[in-house]
């Protein structure tokens, strides 16, 4: 399969799309929570629904080719840590106001540059180790909200879930180079269905026809967003496509304060425009080594 074209306009437009698929993801997610819904019946719901909705559409579209891969082993890797991180990041949900959740998950390009220096030994220079800096302190404010402090569990959840969704990042990134969005997102269902199936039959527990409901939708509104997410990557760069993602607070939050009269406190509206000011200078200074390179290559 050849090398997709940049479309940088439809990358965009498919994350945007893809941002506000997770906040309603998570606000049907949060609310199979409060109907005694566990998390990993939520997550096996999550992933199961994808694989005949797939299946039936490449069937539909004759483009059941799509589902021979040369980077199985790839694809595995990919599904675990995204399992990993979609446990945490719904865990999170359950504990959590969903803005706040949200905001905290904007540190993933944060953690991505951090550990690319710790961990790979990338030179990392003064600019993006102030915005690292920069966007920590500003999850410590939204973490510590005077007067109501978010549960400890949840936090270290979405930030954990924030750290592995900037390596997941990468990885899409890479197999969107040779794999269609749709074998991307089947293999990542089929997958990881593997452990949920073996833990299924240890938290499923009958549900009410509107829990059921809840569950299709968070299947149907996650694959969505699975689809878009890995598409925008397909078309665009990291760079490029990740600075739509702060779009979800818009709606994380009004989902919150439509479904459960919240509204995020002072300290949220502070930390957050620290944590996003700190994304896009990562993604500036991305930019600008990106042309810096591709200058020494050409010269």
């Amino acid at each position: 399969m050849t090398a997709p074209a940049h479309r940088p306009i439809l990358a965009i437009a498919l994350r945007l799309a893809a941002a506000a698929l997770i906040a309603a993801m998570l606000t049907l997610v949060k609310l199979a929570g409060e109907a005694g819904v566990a998390l990993p019946e939520i997550l096996f719901w999550r992933q199961c629904l994808s694989i005949p909705l797939l299946l039936g559409w490449m069937r539909l579209t004759g483009n059941t080719g799509l589902l021979r891969t040369q980077r199985l082993w790839i694809h595995g890797r990919r599904a675990m840590l995204g399992l990993t991180s979609m446990s945490l990041f719904l865990g999170a949900a359950l504990f959590m106001p969903l803005a706040e959740l949200t905001t905290l998950t904007f540190a993933g390009p944060l953690f991505a540059v951090a550990l690319s220096a710790l961990l790979l030994k990338e030179a990392v220079g003064p600019w993006r180790w102030g915005a690292v800096a920069l966007g920590f302190a500003g999850v410590g404010i939204v973490a510590q909200p005077s007067g109501e402090a978010l549960p400890a569990l949840g936090v270290a959840m979405g930030s954990l879930a924030a750290m592995l969704n900037g390596l997941i990042s990468v990885q899409v990134r890479d197999l969107g180079r040779t794999e269609h969005p749709l074998t991307s997102v089947f293999m990542f269902s089929a997958f990881s269905m593997i452990p949920l199936a073996l833990l299924l039959p240890f938290f499923a527990a009958p549900h009410t026809p509107p829990t059921y409901a809840l569950l299709i939708g968070t299947g149907i509104t996650g694959m969505l967003a699975q689809i878009g997410l890995t598409s925008a990557l397909r078309f665009g760069t990291v760079a490029t496509v990740t600075v739509m993602d702060y779009s979800g607070l818009i709606w994380s939050t009004l989902a919150g304060w439509l479904v459960w009269n919240h509204l995020p406190p002072l300290t949220t509206w502070i930390g957050a425009p620290l944590i996003i000011a700190a994304g896009l200078i990562v993604v500036w200074r991305e930019h600008r080594l990106a042309i810096d390179r591709a200058k020494e290559i050409a010269a």
